[in-house]
């Protein structure tokens, strides 16, 4: 396989430096931009050195159009930054990883109109964990019927600004489209006061925030006498930009269209 030249969007934030760490520890990748908005700091600074894996001769631009010769871009942005830059990407014409989160179907449908031009990987979370418990829900879900109440907690950093997590509303998509419910109407995100016996075509969705937590996530099937608990663990961002860059080497080379963490992990 030839090496895979890489565009990192959102380069000077968590997620991007730990992704460059990992672009430089690789042999079959290689960062080629490191992307920030215009009133960042980190602008002309080396992104190698900021990232904590020596000089890398990349420095910190803050123009999308000048990663037009890389194989493939990962955006971690996040979602409002992500969609005022999807015009800019089509420009490109640059395969495209979003690992940004916290869109809404009229943001999606936009993401989903990019991929009719350029390939893209649209993922809720990257993690090779993540994605096989997902498949796990499917089973589970489509074995128990609607003999369980189903409850959702996800746990993350003080720091994260969307709720509830991409993962933890995917966990519901997935349980509900496998039990023909409507996740519009079925989720239920806060309960609080008198509010009467739980229904029985409920989903719980419920957020914690607090301190340092990478992320946790936990479906519950509750039922008469069991219960059976499926929980996901993140201890650290690795998992996540490891994921990332596995779906940049993939998606190269790709013809349009919209792609999920099931077609590169081949789930």
């Amino acid at each position: 396989m030839s090496n895979t030249n890489i565009a990192m969007v959102g380069a000077a934030g968590r997620m991007g430096k730990r992704i460059t760490y990992l672009i430089s520890e690789d042999p079959a990748t290689s960062l080629t931009a490191a992307v920030e908005g215009t009133d960042s700091p980190f602008l002309g600074q080396d992104i190698g050195e900021l990232a904590g894996c020596g000089k890398l001769n990349v420095d910190i631009i803050d123009d999308i159009l000048k990663i037009s010769g890389s194989d493939v871009a990962i955006d971690f942005t996040g979602a409002a930054v992500t969609l005022s830059n999807l015009d800019k990407y089509r420009q490109a014409g640059v395969p495209l990883v979003i690992g940004s989160t916290g869109f809404d179907k009229n943001e999606t449908a936009a993401i989903e109109n990019l991929a009719k031009t350029i390939p893209v990987v649209f993922a809720p979370n990257m993690s090779l964990g993540v994605n096989l418990t997902f498949k796990i829900l499917e089973m589970v879900a489509g074995a128990i019927g609607d003999d369980f109440d189903i409850e959702i907690i996800e746990a993350h950093h003080r720091m994260k600004k969307d709720a509830p997590s991409g993962t933890a509303m995917k966990m519901a998509e997935i349980i509900a489209n496998k039990l023909k419910r409507n996740i519009d109407r079925d989720a239920v995100f806060c309960r609080r006061g008198l509010i009467g016996e739980r229904s029985d075509k409920e989903i719980g969705i419920q957020t914690i925030r607090g301190g340092d937590i990478v992320g946790e996530h936990t479906a519950m099937f509750c039922g008469a006498g069991e219960r059976i608990e499926i929980t996901h663990k993140a201890s650290s961002r690795d998992t996540f930009a490891k994921g990332a860059v596995t779906a940049a080497k993939w998606l190269k080379g790709r013809e349009a269209g919209l792609y999920s963490m099931f077609d590169v992990l081949g789930l």
